[in-house]
């Protein structure tokens, strides 16, 4: 694996997703170098946060060697996180004991999505059983530990992907959302959360709908801009969808560049 000096590893890993995909689009760094920064911060950092719950690395250096798909995020690491979305052949706990040696059996619609996208999926992210609280420590993984202050909460139930943003481990890391589960943990970590509209993002084949409606897919991330191209990457409708998602204007990542007088004036 080739090896980045560590100004150099400070300088990447503190860009967001679309600065490091640039840089590999460019060619001023490939996507095993920016996996290779990924890595030792994760490896560092990791031991005292604890919002890596189940590494893949291997697998993650073998999806860059074998070639990865031209996208918006070619080469940009990123973390799932360890509830309602599955990878296969990767660990799948939910953060509950009665689990924790349960391995899946299929890709969600919305992991294919992802690495269609180029990302490359370095492991599960750390919550509380599953996700029915809005801290992170769950009793199979232990707390997770906010890195601003290993004191305070990360919020929940996404607490392991906002830890490992928030520290940049990765740029952006995937969570999901019911009752607040994306953005308890951007505002305890100082991040951008947002949750789409159900049907944004598809939730199958393993479900159809989760909580009437309630539960949607998207991320955690460190700029607007990330948010909204990671939106764009995934979202759209999937066979089996129970109802569809409201149409939209145009690209998320476009409305990012658009001046606010541009949106027009308030209404009564």
């Amino acid at each position: 694996m080739t090896t980045l000096a560590p100004s150099d590893i400070a300088h990447v890993t503190a860009l967001d997703a679309t600065g490091q995909a640039e840089l590999v689009r460019s060619g001023q760094l490939s996507a095993e170098e920016l996996l290779t920064a990924a890595l030792t911060h994760i490896e560092r950092l990791n031991p005292r946060i604890n919002a890596v719950i189940t590494p893949t690395f291997e697998q993650a250096l073998d999806q860059v060697r074998a070639g990865l798909p031209e996208g918006p995020f070619t080469g940009v690491p990123y973390l799932l996180k360890d509830l309602a979305t599955e990878q296969h052949g990767v660990r799948f706990t939910e953060g509950s004991a009665f689990l924790r040696a349960h391995v899946s059996r299929q890709d969600q619609d919305l992991v294919r999505r992802l690495r269609a996208a180029g990302l490359v999926l370095l492991g599960k992210t750390n919550t509380p059983e599953f996700g029915m609280s809005p801290t992170c420590e769950p009793l199979l993984h232990g707390p997770t530990r906010n890195p601003w202050d290993p004191t305070r909460t990360t919020g929940g139930s996404s607490g392991g992907s906002a830890a490992a943003v928030a520290a940049r481990m990765v740029p952006a890391a995937h969570a999901n959302d019911a009752g607040g589960s994306i953005r308890f943990p951007a505002s305890c970590c100082g991040l951008f959360g947002l949750k789409p509209s159900r049907a944004r993002v598809p939730l199958g084949p393993a479900y159809g709908d989760a909580f009437g409606g309630w539960a949607a897919e998207h991320a955690l991330t460190r700029t607007v801009r990330d948010s909204a191209a990671l939106l764009d990457a995934v979202a759209g409708p999937a066979p089996g969808d129970p109802y569809p998602a409201p149409p939209t204007e145009g690209p998320f990542r476009q409305e990012v560049d658009r001046a606010p007088a541009d949106c027009g004036s308030p209404t009564a």
